[in-house]
Parts: structure tokens; sequence; C-alpha cells
């Protein structure tokens, strides 16, 4: 047979329903990305090219100090290895594609710049960092993080060769003033952005061609936002983390400096208007709008996964005795009103992969609608829905709880149970009954053909291990020692739940069932690069995400137990576990996102957070990175945001032929 002409590689890239990375481009500099290929299902094959049967990662070792320049950037060694129906194989090396650095000009679609990552205040005015005098300027994020990438039927931005991709990436937060010492965590509004992406049909690369703030004024402004999810609707569900305790917000002087930077006044902001799910909706101009929905539970919101009946989504909590939420919503595609539960544990949980695991039961906390609650939000003071006492008042009408590693008494004060189920979501869950057990549940996804959601933990520590002061042995967690490494537990879901008052649940993706599949393995001692986990196992799991097409959990880490933290692939098949990317020493994997077919094309999204961040376990590399990693990312201040891709040269397209 004669060799392929370039229509039908195309063609051979785009077979059957499952997704490749074969790029046809390299990668120049910042915003030059290539590509992940796939194909879009039903399209019309070329009956001589072979099709694609199987597929699967080939594990990098983590960087060490020989190469130490790969420690302090984004580092990338693996491979895809596909296998073909005429009995051939293919390795495809993978890379690292940036669309921009944070603090960085980007175009805004209108013939001018825009700086990534920048900082506004409630009227979308500049913040300014006057920390360092004569050198004063625009506040920007080095804590990229929830990322969604997505298309819509009928775009009308100019400029665009291509396709028009879009990407909603939000900012956690800035760690630092520019004088490197004024701590600036939460004290500044979260920016959110909408990019244009011009996607090259030929190759999947995309470029960036704008960027666009999202104007967060009618959200009261945006409280940490972290991780992210795409909903099946095609909108950004985003999160705010570490709700502000209302209790103590009179001393609470991160959230005055919030309050301060967003309105120009440090009383404005309401702690009731923050800890809740935002909602980002892209308009086919490049632009956004944003919703607040405020029925979902006010808890430490990390990562929402909505289930495929496009009601049911199940939450991650990333708190210390958090909980296992779930929210029903009333109508499809429709988030502004519903039901909210707490998970219950019967017996038998475990950490121990090889255990049966243990049931879960639901118990209703409410139903409400957002705007009913947003209502709430602006006119109740925390005593107005109850009282809570720090020591114990000797009064049986007061309810014994654990909120955030530490013992609490509170007691309702009457008709108050709606504002307490949305407003004081973690006092009034644990009052109810709920197993306010978890450290640190983090990303949530789901594995729709085997109906199993996956959570990741974290850390395993305090309120989940026995006589711990965090520690209640009612809520079915007691575990004999911490797993710093943390790991990720599997959920089997369920039709015909009901709760525990004896309701029916009106959903058909209930977690019914709770047990470990990933855990990961902290060591005795550190190793000789300064890891205090197993560097060949997760530590510190944070974004999760699922691909249906590859059959592949992708985990992203967040730790203080992994000098480079790295994100992935598990193959829930084959259970290989397999290294794809390392991030700078010092920085958390975030952004991460799967979508299996965007125009027939494959996109791994992933971006880190605060580069050389470092701590007591970078002790043995800090000397050597610190210069690097500066060198690489703007003194420290910068961050990335971008997608795996694969290196043009390791494309043998030969074999793709009868």
């Amino acid at each position: 047979m004669s060799k392929p002409t370039q229509a039908s590689r195309r063609q051979a890239l785009k077979f059957l329903g499952t997704p490749l990375m074969l790029p046809l481009t390299g990668i120049g500099g910042l915003g030059a990305s290539s590509l992940l290929s796939a194909c879009g299902g039903g399209d019309v094959m070329d009956p001589v090219v072979p099709q694609m049967v199987s597929a699967s990662f080939g594990a990098m070792a983590a960087p060490g100090l020989t190469n130490a320049a790969a420690m302090a950037t984004t580092h990338v060694a693996s491979t895809l290895e596909v296998g073909l129906s005429d009995g051939s194989k293919q390795s495809f090396k993978l890379a690292y594609a940036p669309f921009f650095l944070t603090g960085s000009q980007v175009p805004d679609g209108k013939g001018g710049t825009v700086l990534a990552g920048g900082y506004v205040d409630i009227k979308n005015q500049p913040i300014v960092d006057k920390s360092v005098a004569g050198k004063e300027r625009q506040f920007f994020s080095d804590s990229p993080d929830g990322t969604s990438l997505l298309s819509l039927p009928n775009p009308t931005v100019s400029g665009i060769k291509g396709k028009a991709v879009f990407a909603v990436v939000q900012f956690e937060y800035t760690t630092w003033a520019q004088d490197g010492k004024t701590d600036m965590y939460g004290r500044l509004p979260s920016p959110i952005a909408v990019l244009t992406l011009d996607q090259d049909q030929n190759t999947g690369k995309l470029s960036l061609v704008k960027y666009h703030n999202v104007d967060t004024s009618a959200a009261h402004g945006l409280w940490i936002t972290c991780g992210s999810s795409l909903s099946p609707w095609g909108t950004h569900l985003s999160s705010e983390e570490y709700e502000p305790d209302a209790f103590t917000i009179a001393s609470n002087s991160m959230f005055k400096a919030y309050s301060k930077n967003l309105f120009g006044d440090e009383s404005t902001a309401k702690p009731y208007h923050y800890g809740h799910l935002p909602e980002v909706t892209v308009n086919p101009d490049g632009t956004g709008t944003i919703k607040k929905h405020y029925c979902l539970g006010r808890i430490s919101h990390e990562l929402i996964q909505v289930m495929p009946d496009n009601r049911t989504a199940i939450m991650g909590d990333d708190a210390t005795n958090g909980g296992f939420f779930m929210f029903v919503a009333d109508k499809e595609k429709d988030l502004s009103a519903g039901t909210l539960y707490v998970a219950k544990l019967g017996a038998g949980f475990s950490i121990d992969p090889a255990a049966a695991g243990a049931p879960l039961s639901w118990i209703k906390l409410g139903s409400a609608t957002s705007a009913e609650i947003e209502a709430l939000a602006g006119t109740l003071s925390p005593t107005d829905i109850m009282t809570v006492a720090t020591t114990d008042p000797a009064d049986a009408s007061f309810t014994k709880i654990y909120l955030g590693g530490k013992v609490q008494w509170v007691k309702l004060k009457p008709g108050m149970e709606k504002a307490a189920a949305f407003l004081e979501t973690h006092r009034y869950a644990a009052m109810k009954g709920g197993s306010m057990a978890f450290t640190k549940m983090e990303g949530t996804t789901v594995n729709i053909k085997d109906k199993i959601a996956y959570s990741a933990l974290q850390n395993m520590q305090s309120s989940m291990v026995k006589g711990n002061a965090a520690w209640n042995e009612a809520y079915g967690v007691s575990l004999d020692k911490a797993l710093n490494a943390g790991g990720v537990l599997a959920h089997a879901l369920s039709a015909g739940q009901k709760d525990t008052a004896g309701a029916a649940i009106n959903s058909d993706w209930v977690p019914s069932q709770t047990k470990a599949l990933l855990v990961g393995e902290d060591l005795a001692v550190a190793d000789a690069l300064g890891n205090l986990a197993n560097a060949d196992k997760i530590a510190a799991p944070d974004n999760l995400k699922f691909s249906e097409k590859l059959r592949t959990l992708f985990i992203g880490e967040d730790s203080a137990y992994h000098v480079n933290n790295f994100v992935w692939a598990y193959n829930v098949d084959t259970k290989q576990l397999s290294r794809l990317i390392s991030m700078p020493a010092g920085a958390e994997a975030t952004g991460l996102g799967v979508v299996d077919d965007l125009n027939g094309w494959t996109y791994i999204t992933s971006n880190f957070q605060h580069p050389g961040d470092w701590g007591s376990l970078h002790k043995v590399v800090k000397a050597t990175l610190d210069p690097l990693v500066r060198a690489n990312y703007n003194d420290g201040f910068s961050a990335a945001v971008g997608y795996l891709t694969a290196e043009a040269s390791s494309i043998k397209l030969s074999k793709l032929k009868a």
C-alpha cells in the first residue's frame, strides 16, 4: 500500500470512539501549544486505516537533582502507547503546552492586552500591590486552579481560523505581595476568566486569541475559588473553599482585608454570601456571565460532580471534620433549587483497597431555592440561626459537635432549620448525625459506565484517627493511625435509595457504598531527596477527572509529602498507575480536566500553583532549585495555565496503513 495522505492521516486520528494524543506540530514558546488528538464518534472511517484497540500511558520516573532543571519546571517524560487493529503499536512522547504564565500580558480580543490572572475590585478596577515603593503594580495570581474546556454551537469571536474553543479558568488566590513578606491568601477577590482558543482542525493545536475577565459583581465577588468541573450541559461549576466562619467574623483579619480590597470597606462583605457554588456560562462572543447557587450547602466546596441525570451532584468538602454531601436538583440542568443531603457511614470503613467497604445512607438536611437562601444570607446574623458555645454549657438542649478539629456545643433557634441547613451547613449536618469524619475530601468525579464515583482524600488525619481530639466514634471512621499521603475512595452508585427518614431519593445515582481504591504510603524517614511519602505512589490527591474513552482516572496532587507534585493516570481495568507529569518543586498540580471529544480531539488540561513554595521537605533541594524556579517563573510570582500534549518528534505515522 502507498503511504497515507495527510487527509487520511487526519482521519486515522479520529477513528473509533477512543482518543489518542497524536500531534502534528511541535511546541514553541508560551501559547504555542500542540494537540491532544482523538476521534470523533460516528466518523465514517477509511477502511484501509487500522483502528485503535487499546491505549495506555507509559510512566515516567520522578526527576531528581541529577536533572535539577527538570525539578524546577513542568517536566514530562511519559508516553501514550497505542495498539492498533493490525497488531502494530505506536508510542507518542507527551509534553506540556502552556497557554500563558500568570502576570503576562495576553490578548483581550480588542487589539489590546490584559494582565493574565489580574485582580479587580467590585467595580472591575485593578487592585494595586503597593508593597514595594516605586514598583506599584496590579496584583496577579500565582495560583490558577479549576479549568473547563468547552465548545459552543455558534461562536461569534472574530479572528478564528479554525474552530473556536473556550476555556474557563479560575484563580484561587495569590500567595504573597511582591515584597515577599505580606501574606495575601484569602485577602483578594478571586478572578475568573474566559479564554477563547483557536483550534487548528489539522493538528488540534490551541492558540489563545482572547482573554475576558468575568464580571463577578452580581455574585458579590468570589472567595477562594479552588477546583472546578464542567457540567453535563456545558457550564463551568466553580467553588468557594473554606467558608468564613460567621461566628468569628469580627476577628477575622483575612476576611476584613478581602472586604476592603473588594468593596473598599472592611465591613461590607457578608460572610454568608461566601462558601457557595458559582456557575459560569460562556457566551458565543467569548464573554461569560456568572451566578452563585446558595442552595448546595455552605461548605468547603472543592469540586462538584454532576451525574448523567443532570440533577444529582456529589461534592467534595475540603475541611477537617468534613462531610460527604449530595444535592439533587428539582429540574435537570438547573442547580437553583433542590434538596441537600449529608452521608452517614455504616460499619466497615477501611483504607485497605482489599476490604469490602462501608454502606452509605443519606440524611436529608433540607430543600430550598437559591434565591431564598441568598435573601437569608443578606439579612441574617449567625446568632439569629443558632447559639454556639466553645465550652460545655452543661445544658442538655445543646448538641455536642466537632467542627474544624475542635469541639463545640450548638443549639438551633426556633424555625431556623432551613437557614441552618444552607448557611451553617457544617454545624447543622453534625447536629443531624452526619458522618463529619473526613479530612480534606477534595476532588470528585464519575465513571459512568461502571456507575462508580471517586473522591480524593488529600490526607487521612485528625478526625479520621481513633482517639484524636477531632475524632468522634459515632462518625464511623476509626483509623489506627494517620495516613498523611491520603488516598482515593470509590463509591458505588445506586437507584431506589431512601433517606434515613424513609423518604425516596429522586435519583438513580446515589452513592450507596464506599471503599478505598488507591492509597499512598508514608515514609518513616524521608528519602534522599526529602520525600515524606513514596514517590512512586500517589500522595495528597486533590483534583480527580475520569475519561470514559480511556477508562482512566486522572489524579493531580497537592502534597506536602512529595518534593515535586505529580499528575497520575490510573487505568481502572488494568490497575496500572502511571506518572504523567511533574510540577515545579513547591507547586501544586491544579486545573485538571479531561475532554474526550472536542471537535474530534481529546485534551487534558493541567495548571500549577505557587512554584517554589518551600516547606520543610524541600531542605535538601531548595538551595539548588530556588534560583532555577525564580528564573523560570517571574521570581516565583507566576504560574502556568496549559495542557498536556505530545511532541511532533515522537510521531511515526508509517504504520497507520493497511
